[in-house]
């Protein structure tokens, strides 16, 4: 199931080329991915005070297609691509109109409250698990 969210493109975004400067891509693909669990009801700040889990970014592969300039208003989807004990793999997407920008295949794990790799707690595989497509 993908999820979208709009996103505007404002000066500070921009570099001196007035084109979005490549590293605010990350940033607008993580506002997507947090978007995303926040209306699937996960409340990721409460997740951690009761049970010390986060997520971290483990990898991301991204292609840059064509600039998005200021003022643009893009939209950035996400869908989950494949859900493992400890991590989830997710497609993201960065579109003006129907043109995609940008593209991200991101590895996000599950960590402990050492740091350390753990698995999704139940409910949260349980839910993420009838957000996979067909």
């Amino acid at each position: 199931m993908a999820h979208a969210i709009p996103l505007r493109v404002y000066y500070e975004d921009t570099d001196l080329a007035g084109i979005v400067y490549y590293a605010n891509y990350l940033k607008f693909i993580e506002r997507g991915r947090s978007e995303w669990l926040r209306d699937l009801g996960v409340d990721q700040r409460a997740m951690r005070q009761a049970t010390g889990h986060v997520f971290a970014v483990r990898r991301i592969e991204a292609d840059y297609l064509r600039p998005a300039v200021f003022d643009d208003l893009l939209e950035v989807g996400s869908t989950l691509s494949q859900l493992g004990r400890a991590r989830l793999v997710i497609d993201q997407q960065v579109r003006r109109g129907d043109e995609v920008l940008f593209t991200a295949r991101v590895t996000v794990a599950c960590l402990d409250g050492s740091g350390r790799a753990t698995r999704l707690p139940a409910d949260l595989a349980s839910l993420l698990a009838r957000q996979r497509p067909g």
